[in-house]
């Protein structure tokens, strides 16, 4: 039943080889680093665009815009000096920068925004920063506030890794715009959930990079945020541990189990969020008929292929 797709749903058959099935908006992972994956496979399995979040901002600005897939990035990862992911193997000294002022001033060595800067001038469409709570620094009320209000400035929302207790509420204290993860080293009350949602917050899922008591959390965290009223991006964090290059299904149906359904579902896949995600010029295709409940859609979507608008021709009686 294509209704349960949503309304972008369409019947449509590819022209040069006649198959029948569905056509949906380009599908879009929200979390990936490039510098860790064989990009080349996500078209063939069903991603269109990609939003990087943490890698080196010089060679992400060198990338052709006509690459498959299509690519918004944040450039670097901007922390506390010493913080994550400072040090980490597979985060190579170009994708982090340590910021050690709160300074507004352009060109202060270390400066909040000096650091926004430099990812806006390599065409960033976002500004990463990473709140772990763990790690030997982090950044402190005023740098991260520093941070918003120059990524305000240069019109680039701000998302965030928040991990340890109280991160959260430093990243709504600061007027984040969306988060890297759903939270999941940490239990959120309502009223912190009804808070990102009145902050027009939006949550990228990544549910299946965890396992145990984190993934509890972070179903839990989701399925109250989603409840409430709350946006939610499908991501993978592609480039972590071993994940499928294209549609993750188990990331699908652990979005289904937190009440992200239907329509919701397929919101999460292809919302044009942040503003430099483009998806010009194809669609998703899958073959077959629509499924007939919505418990069958994470497994169906997994046949979904990137292919040009001009190949479809749509059918709506």
């Amino acid at each position: 039943m294509i209704e349960l797709l949503g309304p972008d749903a369409r019947f449509a058959r590819r022209a040069l080889t006649g198959e029948h099935g569905v056509s949906l908006p380009a599908f879009i992972d929200h979390h990936v680093h490039l510098h860790l994956i064989d990009e080349h496979a996500l078209p063939a399995g069903g991603i269109a665009a990609v939003l990087d979040l943490g890698g080196d901002p010089t060679a992400l600005a060198r990338r052709s815009r006509e690459t498959m897939p299509h690519a918004a990035y944040a450039g670097a990862f901007l922390t506390a000096p010493g913080g994550y992911p400072s040090g980490k193997s597979w985060a190579p000294a170009a994708t982090v920068r340590e910021v050690s002022s709160a300074s507004q001033h352009p060109g202060v060595p270390g400066g909040a925004a000096t650091a926004v800067d430099e990812q806006a001038s390599c065409a960033a469409s976002v500004i990463k920063v990473a709140l772990h709570a763990g790690a030997p620094g982090v950044l402190d009320p005023p740098t991260l506030e520093a941070i918003v209000a120059s990524a305000r400035e240069r019109g680039l929302p701000v998302v965030a890794h928040v991990e340890g207790e109280g991160m959260t509420r430093r990243a709504l204290d600061a007027g984040v715009d969306a988060l890297a993860h759903t939270p999941f080293s940490e239990w959120l009350d309502g009223a912190s959930i009804a808070r990102a949602v009145a902050l027009g917050q939006r949550w990228i899922s990544t549910l299946a990079i965890h396992d145990g008591v984190e993934r509890e959390r972070a179903m839990l965290n989701l399925e109250t945020f989603a409840r409430a009223g709350g946006h939610v991006l499908y991501g993978t964090d592609l480039g972590n541990g071993e994940r499928p290059a294209g549609i993750d299904v188990t990331e699908l149906e652990a979005l289904h189990a937190a009440g992200v359904r239907g329509p919701s579902l397929i919101a999460a896949l292809t919302a044009a969020w942040p503003g430099g995600v483009a998806t010009r010029g194809v669609a998703t295709f899958i073959p077959g008929p629509a499924p007939s409940s919505d418990d069958g859609i994470p497994a169906w979507l997994a046949g979904a292929t990137v292919t040009p608008i001009e190949e479809l021709v749509h059918d709506d009686h």
